[in-house]
Protein backbone atom coordinates (compact mmCIF):
# COMPACT_ATOMS: atom_id res chain seq x y z
CA UNK A 1 0.00 0.00 0.00
CA UNK A 2 1.24 3.12 -1.06
CA UNK A 3 1.59 6.20 1.84
CA UNK A 4 0.10 9.65 0.02
CA UNK A 5 2.51 11.73 -0.77
CA UNK A 6 5.50 9.57 -0.68
CA UNK A 7 7.05 8.74 -4.37
CA UNK A 8 6.68 5.30 -5.26
CA UNK A 9 9.57 4.38 -7.83
CA UNK A 10 7.83 3.26 -11.13
CA UNK A 11 9.08 2.71 -14.39
CA UNK A 12 8.95 6.20 -15.38
CA UNK A 13 10.91 7.70 -12.34
CA UNK A 14 7.93 9.55 -10.57
CA UNK A 15 4.17 8.75 -9.66
CA UNK A 16 1.24 11.27 -10.01
CA UNK A 17 1.80 12.44 -6.68
CA UNK A 18 5.26 13.72 -7.33
CA UNK A 19 4.44 15.16 -10.69
CA UNK A 20 0.95 17.11 -9.33
CA UNK A 21 3.26 18.33 -6.04
CA UNK A 22 5.92 19.48 -8.61
CA UNK A 23 3.62 21.57 -10.85
CA UNK A 24 1.88 23.20 -7.84
CA UNK A 25 5.48 24.16 -5.62
CA UNK A 26 7.62 24.72 -8.74
CA UNK A 27 6.80 28.38 -8.76
CA UNK A 28 7.09 29.03 -5.31
CA UNK A 29 10.48 27.28 -4.86
CA UNK A 30 12.39 29.12 -7.77
CA UNK A 31 10.43 32.39 -6.71
CA UNK A 32 12.48 31.72 -3.09
CA UNK A 33 15.66 30.39 -4.48
CA UNK A 34 15.84 33.66 -6.77
CA UNK A 35 14.99 35.69 -3.57
CA UNK A 36 17.47 34.37 -1.59
CA UNK A 37 20.30 34.12 -4.09
CA UNK A 38 19.36 36.78 -7.04
CA UNK A 39 20.79 34.40 -9.51
CA UNK A 40 19.26 32.43 -11.98
CA UNK A 41 21.59 29.54 -12.17
CA UNK A 42 21.76 29.37 -8.64
CA UNK A 43 17.73 29.17 -8.83
CA UNK A 44 17.98 26.52 -11.34
CA UNK A 45 20.38 24.48 -9.04
CA UNK A 46 18.56 25.26 -5.87
CA UNK A 47 14.88 24.09 -7.59
CA UNK A 48 16.74 20.77 -8.88
CA UNK A 49 17.76 20.42 -5.47
CA UNK A 50 14.40 20.92 -3.56
CA UNK A 51 12.75 18.44 -5.70
CA UNK A 52 15.71 15.52 -5.75
CA UNK A 53 15.38 15.61 -1.49
CA UNK A 54 11.22 15.28 -1.82
CA UNK A 55 11.90 11.96 -4.22
CA UNK A 56 14.61 11.04 -1.97
CA UNK A 57 12.74 11.46 1.27
CA UNK A 58 9.14 11.85 0.37
CA UNK A 59 7.93 12.92 3.10
CA UNK A 60 4.15 12.27 3.82
CA UNK A 61 2.08 15.88 3.93
CA UNK A 62 -0.51 15.95 6.68
CA UNK A 63 -2.15 19.21 4.87
CA UNK A 64 -1.46 21.41 1.77
CA UNK A 65 -0.30 24.17 4.35
CA UNK A 66 2.50 21.07 5.24
CA UNK A 67 3.10 20.76 2.23
CA UNK A 68 4.01 24.55 1.48
CA UNK A 69 5.90 24.51 4.38
CA UNK A 70 8.28 21.90 3.93
CA UNK A 71 8.44 23.74 0.40
CA UNK A 72 9.52 26.63 1.78
CA UNK A 73 12.01 25.67 4.50
CA UNK A 74 14.02 23.25 2.36
CA UNK A 75 13.76 26.22 -0.10
CA UNK A 76 15.54 28.29 2.51
CA UNK A 77 17.87 25.73 3.88
CA UNK A 78 19.28 24.63 0.40
CA UNK A 79 19.67 28.18 -0.53
CA UNK A 80 21.79 28.93 2.74
CA UNK A 81 23.70 25.82 1.77
CA UNK A 82 24.55 27.08 -1.72
CA UNK A 83 26.71 29.94 -0.51
CA UNK A 84 28.41 27.73 1.90
CA UNK A 85 29.96 26.24 -0.55
CA UNK A 86 33.57 27.96 -0.81
CA UNK A 87 33.64 27.43 -4.76
CA UNK A 88 30.39 29.55 -5.39
CA UNK A 89 31.56 32.31 -3.33
CA UNK A 90 34.39 32.79 -5.55
CA UNK A 91 34.80 36.22 -7.31
CA UNK A 92 36.27 37.41 -10.40
CA UNK A 93 38.95 40.04 -10.38
CA UNK A 94 38.02 43.82 -11.29
CA UNK A 95 39.27 43.69 -14.34
CA UNK A 96 37.66 40.63 -15.84
CA UNK A 97 34.06 42.31 -13.91
CA UNK A 98 34.91 45.92 -16.35
CA UNK A 99 34.17 43.52 -19.38
CA UNK A 100 31.03 41.86 -18.71
CA UNK A 101 27.81 43.30 -19.70
CA UNK A 102 26.00 45.75 -17.71
CA UNK A 103 23.16 43.53 -15.66
CA UNK A 104 19.57 44.67 -16.60
CA UNK A 105 18.16 47.43 -15.48
CA UNK A 106 15.52 46.79 -12.88
CA UNK A 107 11.81 48.08 -13.78
CA UNK A 108 10.96 50.32 -10.76
CA UNK A 109 13.14 51.97 -8.00
CA UNK A 110 11.18 49.87 -5.66
CA UNK A 111 12.84 46.80 -7.49
CA UNK A 112 15.91 47.73 -7.45
CA UNK A 113 16.23 48.79 -3.82
CA UNK A 114 14.47 45.23 -2.88
CA UNK A 115 17.59 43.88 -4.88
CA UNK A 116 20.10 45.56 -2.52
CA UNK A 117 18.29 44.02 0.42
CA UNK A 118 20.74 41.39 2.69
CA UNK A 119 19.00 37.91 1.83
CA UNK A 120 17.83 37.76 4.99
CA UNK A 121 15.40 40.91 4.42
CA UNK A 122 14.87 39.68 0.94
CA UNK A 123 13.15 36.63 2.03
CA UNK A 124 11.13 37.86 4.66
CA UNK A 125 9.71 40.42 2.36
CA UNK A 126 9.03 37.63 -0.26
CA UNK A 127 7.13 35.79 2.12
CA UNK A 128 5.30 38.18 3.53
CA UNK A 129 4.10 40.17 0.68
CA UNK A 130 4.48 38.14 -2.19
CA UNK A 131 3.36 34.43 -0.84
CA UNK A 132 0.99 35.97 2.01
CA UNK A 133 2.72 34.27 5.12
CA UNK A 134 1.73 35.75 8.28
CA UNK A 135 4.41 36.63 10.42
CA UNK A 136 4.19 33.22 13.15
CA UNK A 137 4.26 31.22 10.16
CA UNK A 138 7.91 33.41 8.37
CA UNK A 139 9.14 32.47 11.99
CA UNK A 140 8.13 28.86 11.84
CA UNK A 141 9.64 28.25 9.04
CA UNK A 142 12.64 30.27 9.38
CA UNK A 143 13.51 29.25 12.55
CA UNK A 144 13.18 32.45 14.24
CA UNK A 145 11.28 34.28 16.31
CA UNK A 146 8.52 36.68 15.09
CA UNK A 147 10.34 39.38 16.98
CA UNK A 148 12.70 39.48 15.04
CA UNK A 149 10.75 38.52 11.59
CA UNK A 150 9.20 41.90 12.52
CA UNK A 151 12.01 43.39 13.14
CA UNK A 152 13.26 42.51 9.88
CA UNK A 153 9.91 43.37 8.26
CA UNK A 154 10.60 46.71 10.04
CA UNK A 155 14.02 47.31 8.59
CA UNK A 156 12.81 46.70 5.46
CA UNK A 157 10.24 49.17 5.69
CA UNK A 158 11.74 51.79 6.92
CA UNK A 159 14.70 51.71 4.37
CA UNK A 160 11.89 51.70 1.57
CA UNK A 161 10.44 54.58 3.08
CA UNK A 162 14.14 57.07 3.53
CA UNK A 163 14.13 55.65 -0.36
CA UNK A 164 11.45 57.55 -1.07
CA UNK A 165 11.91 60.72 1.03
CA UNK A 166 14.86 60.90 -1.04
CA UNK A 167 13.31 61.00 -4.22
CA UNK A 168 14.36 57.69 -5.09
CA UNK A 169 17.93 58.32 -5.89
CA UNK A 170 19.68 55.89 -3.62
CA UNK A 171 18.76 52.55 -1.89
CA UNK A 172 19.18 51.27 1.11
Amino acid sequence: MERRGHVKKDAGGFNARAEELLERYAGLVYRLAFARTRRRDAADDIFQEVFLRYVAKGPDFESEEHARAWFCRVTVNCANSYWRNPFRRRTEPLEAAEHLPAPETAESGLDACLDRLFPELRVVVHLYYYEGYSTPEIAGLLGKKESAVRMRLMRVRRQLWDYLEEGGDSCV
